[in-house]
């Protein structure tokens, strides 16, 4: 007894033990934070991160880091040096990112800095070549955050007021991307909660846009407009708002010639979030630089969903497309990709993958890092970009550049080791509705490849409606004729496999069996006599016929169908004939000498249910439009085999 019981102390020790073990391990979180050395208006920064777990096969684990420090800049340096330009209080951030690893990224805890005095000289971070910028911290990651800037710069020679938007969310996926959980601002910029709109002027011009009672808008004049600033702002905020579900609006004031400000935006991806990563999602913002004006800029943010943070990467836009409306699509692919090295990359090569759907020689680079010019047919020295081509692959190999690694010395700007080509393509004249997959392989100068993600594009299932007519042939009945008309459902121009559903309303007219009675029947006197009884039935029908049934296309002409079918008789019509003949005798070849004759008839709905299993053959167009089929159906009901004769019309 006592051995029993120290057995199951045992037992629940070790459970236990084991249930604690479990516990701990799923409870842990990586963790940064925030190390710091203020000397007066002067700080710098130390991250302290957790140990990277490396991915088995890839490029060696690092971590990239970006900063906000609270008084509206921003950094991406892993120790950055930051003069603050007032004293005060001011919370700092830290979002570290996990490359080429396999947990994931760990979390900061802000820290509060405080600036007792003022000594180093404070000058203007002056870094945007442009004066409307859209920049990102990472790329999404499904339930993982990003920071998203809004960057925007007075190109004029007076202070203005103006206003920004930013789009998130397209509408053409079911379930948002993202939900917008912070924003930060630092010079006072307004939510605006309602866009209004009473006149604007252009500033290149003299047209006046004037708002009517219905809201519609009036133009005065027309002009050439330059096609990197647009002029129609109504125009671009309804555009924007079709495209995409949700938006914030802000106004700001006072912002001084060559003046550069930045608007912070954390934006949580949901766990409903679009999953296929090699898919492009995009936010959108729009810069008013002058209120007073209809001048604008619009900045599309292109991001690529990803399930690890790997610099390298293929995506395309192409995640599902409408198979009707695809023939003269062009579909655009983004390859990325980074030098890790310690030292600088002169040659770069990306072997991709190019379908047999897509047709290569309309391949159109359409822009890449580092910027150089498409290079020519004969050798040169300077930098450039050369498109060659395989049977199965498109090779682009940037000769002649110079693109730092991210371990190399004195390389500070992270973005300055990346690297990307973007082209177009399109489809072959005769392709089919599958799916394809395409990936890349990196090649820095003479290193070992590295293999990207598959890039996959696929169609929506859509909606093929088909017009059936036909005949069937009951070879157990007696004089069967059945005609029926129908429709069928099934996925718009599927390539090999896939389903059919049918509603055919046939009309069916047949006689039943012929019951025949014959009898000795006791006359007057004790004669007996025979009595012959011929009972006689015909049928007319409504049927209801629903066949489910899947189906294989051979090729574009051949395809070949198997399934379950239901049937019901919507509307059942029996006529019955009774015929009575009585014979002087007992012989069936005796004289009659009497006969008699009735009719009668009764109807019934939704009767006689029965089930059964169908073959069929189709020739001709076996996708979309006409062809001719045969189909055998298995009743499992005695008497109902029959042959289907018919022709279809797929739309």
């Amino acid at each position: 007894m006592k051995k029993l019981r120290l057995s199951y102390l045992l037992f629940f020790i070790s459970v236990f033990a084991i249930a604690q073990e479990t516990q701990v391990s799923d409870t842990i979180t990586r963790t940064a934070t925030i190390e710091y050395n203020v000397n007066a208006n002067e700080v710098n920064f130390t991250p302290k991160t957790p140990e990277l777990n490396q991915i088995a096969g890839a490029p060696k684990a690092f971590y990239t880091h970006y900063w906000e420090f609270g008084d509206g800049n921003y950094s991406t340096e892993e120790n950055p040096k930051h003069i603050y330009k007032n004293k005060g209080e001011y919370e700092v951030k830290l979002w570290a990112t996990n490359n080429y690893d396999t947990g994931k990224p760990p979390t900061t805890r802000p820290k509060k800095v405080v600036v007792n005095s003022v000594s180093a000289d404070y000058k203007e971070v002056a870094s945007m070549e442009t004066d409307f910028d859209l920049k990102r911290n990472r790329e999404p990651i499904p339930n993982e955050e990003i920071v998203a800037i809004l960057r925007y710069k007075n190109t004029k020679e007076y202070t203005t007021n103006g206003k920004l938007y930013m789009f998130y969310n397209e509408h053409k996926y079911k379930a948002n991307n993202f939900e917008l959980t912070d924003t930060r601002t630092h010079h006072e910029e307004k939510t605006v909660l309602e866009d209004g709109f009473a006149y604007t002027y252009n500033i290149d011009d003299d047209r006046t846009y004037l708002a009517s009672s219905n809201d519609a808008i009036f133009e005065a004049s027309s002009v050439l407009q330059d096609s990197t600033e647009k002029m129609n702002l109504p125009l671009t905020i309804e555009d924007s708002k079709a495209y995409y579900k949700n938006w914030s609006s802000f106004e700001f004031d006072n912002l001084k010639p060559n003046e550069e400000r930045n608007i912070f935006f954390t934006l949580k991806t949901t766990p409903e979030m679009l999953k296929d990563t090699s898919a492009i999602i995009s936010v959108r913002g729009v810069y008013v630089p002058d209120s007073n004006f209809d001048n604008h800029k619009v900045k599309d943010m292109e991001m690529e969903i990803v399930t690890s943070h790997d610099p390298n990467k293929m995506s395309s836009n192409g995640t599902f497309m409408n198979y009707r409306l695809v023939r003269f699509k062009t579909l655009k692919y983004k390859i990325k990709f980074q030098n890790n090295g310690e030292g600088p990359a002169r040659t770069i090569r990306l072997e991709t993958d190019i379908p047999d759907m897509l047709d290569k020689s309309t391949i159109e680079v359409t822009d890449m890092y580092p910027k150089c010019e498409i290079c020519p047919k004969r050798e040169v020295q300077y930098s450039c970009l050369d498109t060659a081509f395989t049977d199965t692959q498109a090779i682009f190999t940037f000769k002649n550049i110079y693109l730092p690694g991210s371990e190399q010395k004195n390389v500070k700007e992270y973005d300055s080791t990346k690297g990307f080509v973007k082209y177009n393509i399109k489809f072959t004249k005769d392709f089919h509705k599958k799916k394809t997959k395409s990936r890349t392989a990196i090649i820095f100068d003479k290193n070992e490849p590295i293999i990207t993600n598959y890039s996959t594009t696929r169609f929506l299932p859509g909606i093929s409606i088909g017009a059936k007519v036909g005949y069937n042939s009951f070879s157990d009945l007696d004089n069967s004729k059945s005609y029926f008309v129908g429709v069928t459902i099934s996925p718009y121009k599927s390539y090999k496999w896939y389903w059919q559903v049918e509603l055919l309303n046939s009309f069916h007219s047949y006689d039943g069996s012929v019951q025949i009675d014959e009898r000795l029947v006791d006359g007057t006197q004790g004669f007996l006599f025979l009595q012959r009884t011929t009972t006689n039935n015909s049928y007319d029908n409504v049927d209801w016929e629903v066949p489910v049934l899947m189906r294989y296309n051979i090729n574009n002409y051949i395809g070949l169908g198997a399934g379950l079918q239901g049937t019901i008789s919507l509307s059942e019509k029996q006529e019955q004939n009774i015929f009575i003949e009585q014979f002087e005798g007992i012989e069936p070849d005796a004289p009659i000498f009497n006969t008699e004759e009735s009719s009668s008839g009764k109807s019934s709905s939704f009767s006689n249910f029965r089930t059964g299993f169908l073959v069929e053959a189709t020739a001709g167009f076996a996708r979309i439009g006409p062809s001719l089929g045969a189909r055998y159906v298995f009743s499992f009901k005695e008497s109902y085999n029959y042959m289907q004769f018919y022709a279809i019309w797929k739309f």
